[in-house]
């Protein structure tokens, strides 16, 4: 975030100033989104946070989205599926991530499976055309110098679709340098798919 140069216009009074440098000493820190898109209503949602990219921030962003978008929509579902990539706060091959996800699974009482896209594939993933792309045609030409700035833009977007995108700020520091318990990779109950089991699982809600 700061006073930055961003590609494309915008309407304005008069010209504005800014860096054509995006030096991390002359910014206001880091906006980090974590998108869900819902294939079968066209609808988003994003959530801005400014601390890390972890993966109790992805699982949380997820929980967040299922109690206040999923569930109103699908009352009676059992069962969530997610297309994610195989890298970064969802890694497949994290522990930790799953470790997260079980307990997301268990505090919503929500079968979660998840299907990772293979390594150089996440272009496939719906989200990457049918969101992301109209969210930064929504930021365009715009410094987007604090996350209220970046969420007031974000939730302008819009397409001839209908696509609705609803933004919130997680405002919570995650912290990086977390590690997986023993106790959760001994005793792990994640239930691995006969093919393909490194990207296709599912965390089951475990009884208390």
């Amino acid at each position: 975030m700061g006073n930055f140069y961003r590609e494309g216009v915008t309407d304005a009074v008069e010209p504005t100033e800014v860096n054509d440098h995006d030096f991390p000493s002359y910014g206001n820190g880091q906006v980090i989104p974590h998108g869900i898109y819902d294939l079968a209503r066209n609808e988003a949602a994003l959530h801005l946070n400014t601390s890390h990219d972890t993966t109790e921030f992805a699982c949380e962003s997820l929980g967040l989205w299922w109690r206040e978008q999923g569930k109103p929509n699908y009352p009676e579902a059992d069962e969530l599926l997610v297309l994610c990539d195989g890298g970064g706060s969802n890694s497949s091959s994290a522990y930790l991530f799953k470790q997260d996800l079980q307990a997301l699974a268990d505090s919503l009482n929500l079968t979660i499976r998840i299907a990772h896209y293979p390594p150089y594939c996440s272009k496939y993933n719906p989200i990457e055309h049918r969101l992301f792309p109209h969210v930064t045609r929504a930021c365009r030409g715009v410094p987007l110098e604090t996350v209220e700035t970046a969420k007031h833009y974000m939730a302008k977007t819009e397409t001839t679709t209908g696509l609705k995108v609803a933004v919130r700020i997680i405002s919570k520091v995650f912290e990086t340098g977390r590690k997986y318990t023993q106790a959760f990779k001994d005793n792990m109950t994640i239930q691995f798919d006969d093919f393909l089991p490194k990207w296709n699982y599912s965390a089951v809600p475990q009884s208390p």
